[in-house]
């Protein structure tokens, strides 16, 4: 069995949903996992903001539009007036939950209920297309199967045991069709698995039902070596690694959820990366193999928040880095990346939240300076400390760049460095025009 994810661009409009349904439609068997279509999230996202804002003029503008929006689609989309039917009838189940929400009022909960809607929609509207087409389908019901335990990480073993039991209560059926993102917590909650989370989902059901393959379509022609918005003529990389996978989604390859490798490499279950827009495309292929002697890509991570800490001299060498990890660890910061010496530590961080409360912290025991708007560009490929020359070339691409912090030795496939995000654009081309060679 495969597992076919579809992004929100792919399944955009009527024409496009479509076209996604004469792509999954024949016999082979498959689970089909979909966003909402583009830009309903955003919608969605802006509607729990005038809920938590007390604005009811403004939400019920936006619940409209988008209620509106969902009623041309249907009109475009059916030819019949029983599949239309039902669809309306389908549709206003969704936006009567958000209609209701100003009487429930704002909460964080009902702000995942509503954020749940985009994906129930879409696989309403493909299920009823497929059966437009005399194409049999299932919609496993996402909320019923995918779930987060205690610690807020998926319950791999609830995924597998309740989606098993909903796939051995349709034997007879090839094509399912089930909903990205959304999920519940420990406390049976609507919850969702963060933007992006539709790759997540996929690779989560492609290692619970052991498949074959995991697909994920968007509208570009796999992962390319660089930032195709910045960088004018980057291609296709046919080949990488879980790992080189992996480090390109958590340093900023927006195709790529950052989870979403790990369920896959943990089976060792291959993950394809195609475009909705050009089937045909041979797109990205990431497995266990990984090429010698290459460096595949470019990527880079914004909003980064560089902090160096120098140790005061009442502070015993071996003592700081436990105190100093101590810190971040007690204000549930993750650390991006880190450079270390006998007095001396530099961090990047992503998640400003807490950085006052960090700062002061540190600053009990050690002299601590920050940077705020850095970004760090990510190199990946075959970068074994062995492999003569790479290091040289990378660093000769940025000999005009000022460079605050290079990391490399965690992993044999990436060397991270940190700079001002005013150098970003200027870095990408550089290291574009330089590296692969």
């Amino acid at each position: 069995m495969r597992v076919m994810k579809f992004g929100g661009t792919s399944v955009g409009s009527a024409v496009q949903i479509r076209k996604v349904a004469g792509l999954i439609g024949n016999k082979s068997p498959k689970i089909v996992v979909l966003s909402a279509m583009s830009g309903t999230t955003n919608t969605l996202v802006e509607i729990a903001g005038t809920l938590k804002d007390g604005d009811r003029f403004r939400f019920g503008e936006l619940v409209g539009q988008l209620e509106f929006k969902y009623v041309e689609t249907v009109n475009d989309l059916f030819g019949t007036e029983s599949c239309r039917r039902l669809a309306v009838d389908g549709m206003t189940d969704c936006f009567r939950t958000l209609w209701k929400m100003p009487q429930a009022g704002y909460t964080p909960e009902n702000e995942k209920v509503i954020l749940a809607q985009g994906e129930l929609l879409s696989t309403l509207l493909m299920h009823l297309c497929l059966k437009e087409m005399n194409i049999e389908s299932v919609v496993l019901p996402a909320l019923e199967f995918m779930r987060l335990g205690g610690n807020g990480e998926p319950d791999g073993r609830f995924i597998r045991r309740n989606l098993c039991k909903y796939l051995r209560q349709h034997r007879k059926c090839s094509l399912f069709i089930t909903q990205g993102y959304i999920c519940r917590n420990a406390a049976g909650e609507i919850d969702n698995l963060q933007r992006g989370g539709s790759d997540y989902t996929a690779s989560l059901i492609g290692a619970a039902v052991r498949a074959e393959e995991i697909q994920i379509w968007t509208d570009i022609d796999g992962l390319h070596n660089n930032d195709p918005r910045i960088v004018s003529n980057t291609v296709p990389v046919r080949l990488l690694s879980f790992d080189e996978a992996s480090r390109l989604a958590y340093f900023g390859a927006k195709i790529l959820h950052p989870l979403c490798i790990q369920p896959a490499e943990k089976h060792r279950i291959p993950v394809r990366l195609l475009n909705t827009m050009q089937p045909e495309a041979p797109g990205t292929l990431i497995t266990e193999c990984a090429e010698k002697g290459k460096i595949k890509a470019v990527a880079a991570k914004d909003n980064i928040t560089y902090i160096k800490i120098r140790a005061s001299r009442s502070l015993p060498a071996y003592k700081f880095i436990s105190k100093v990890f101590g810190v971040f660890a007690r204000c549930k910061t993750p650390v991006d990346l880190v450079t270390t010496s006998e007095v001396n530590i530099s961090v990047s961080i992503d998640d400003p939240q807490r950085l006052q409360e960090i700062v002061a912290e540190l600053g009990k025991y050690a002299e601590v300076t920050v940077e705020k708007d850095m970004v760090i560009v990510c190199v990946v490929g075959d970068l074994e400390w062995h492999n003569v020359g790479f290091e040289a070339r990378i660093i000769g691409a940025l000999r005009d760049i000022p460079v605050r912090m290079i990391s490399y030795g965690e992993s044999s496939s990436n060397v991270a460095l940190v700079m001002r995000s005013s150098d970003k654009s200027r870095a990408l081309q550089a290291l574009n025009e330089y590296v692969f060679v």
